[in-house]
């Protein structure tokens, strides 16, 4: 055996020598506790205690806010604000490039000079753009799209052929009397006042000066019960102030129909009467210049 396998032997010896731990009452001395120890024994056990702490303090740091007090650790809505961040400088960024690019050429007009050809800069793989690659043609997907909306139109509201004239008048059209009555207030668009009103008894018929279609029958506080006919060639006739509506929106109606009940409803009223207008391309007309109200 040489010398260092005995030194080794004695250090192993001296690891597995048993001490006994008492604890002794200095004034009775009284034998309290006692325990059987080796070198061995106690490095493993401060060995086992020192694991156990740091198994926790490691758990606590990962499993609880604490870590975001490590210097250099980042929190989730913090790496979140950067990468917003990020972004929005590399808009900033692209932004400010155009900006740039927009007052150079700005400036180069202000000067007599031509702006540069942004077409010509543009690119298709490796090959420029230039005039002669763009086509006119007529393609498959717009043919398409033209008889789509062609037969659309067909069953439009408005169709192209129907009414003649100006926005300020309608020579050759004869509408039916939606009432019959004095008028007691006239059109005056000045004063808002874009239709007549037309004296009636409670009750009284209104009727449909044109064919069309019903393209509103509501209630209204200024205009109680009201009812709109939209006809061809962007003409509209409005009918307020109904006791009751006979037709709903969508209906069908002809010239003649009748389509309301004259009536004293809405907050702009004094009395049982119809106030009637007639719109023509966005424009309001003078019913009393197309229309015979008095009896």
């Amino acid at each position: 055996m040489t010398e260092k396998d005995r030194k080794d032997k004695k250090l192993i010896n001296k690891l597995k020598d048993r001490y006994r731990l008492v604890l002794v009452n200095e004034t009775t001395f009284d034998e309290r506790f006692s325990a059987y120890l080796t070198p061995l024994n106690v490095i493993a056990g401060v060995a086992a205690v020192v694991i156990v702490i740091s198994v926790f303090v490691v758990s606590v740091i990962i499993l609880t806010p604490l870590k975001e007090y490590i210097p250099g650790y980042s929190d989730a809505e913090t790496r979140i604000a950067a990468l917003r961040a990020a972004v929005k400088a590399d808009s900033l960024a692209e932004a400010q490039r155009i900006y740039d690019r927009y007052f150079e050429q700005l400036a180069g007009v202000l000067r007599g000079e031509l702006p540069d050809d942004t077409l010509a800069e543009e690119t298709a793989g490796d090959r420029r753009i230039t005039y002669e690659d763009l086509s006119f043609a007529v393609s498959r997907e717009d043919s398409l799209l033209r008889k789509e909306i062609e037969s659309e139109e067909r069953f439009a509201l408005n169709p192209g052929a129907g009414f003649a004239g100006e926005a300020t008048g309608l020579p050759g059209v004869f509408f039916f009397t939606p009432l019959r009555g004095p008028v007691s207030a006239s059109f005056d668009p000045t004063i808002g006042h874009y239709g007549v009103d037309i004296a009636a008894d409670e009750g009284a018929a209104v009727s449909a000066v044109f064919d069309g279609t019903i393209v509103m029958a509501s209630f209204t506080s200024d205009g109680g019960y009201v009812i709109q006919i939209q006809h061809p060639n962007n003409l509209i006739s409005v009918y307020k102030h109904n006791a009751a509506l006979l037709k709903k929106t969508g209906d069908r109606v002809e010239a003649g129909d009748i389509i309301a009940v004259a009536g004293n409803t809405g907050e702009y009223t004094d009395g049982p009467h119809l106030h009637f207008e007639l719109w023509y391309n966005g424009n309001p007309l003078d019913p009393q210049a197309f229309i015979a109200f008095s009896p």
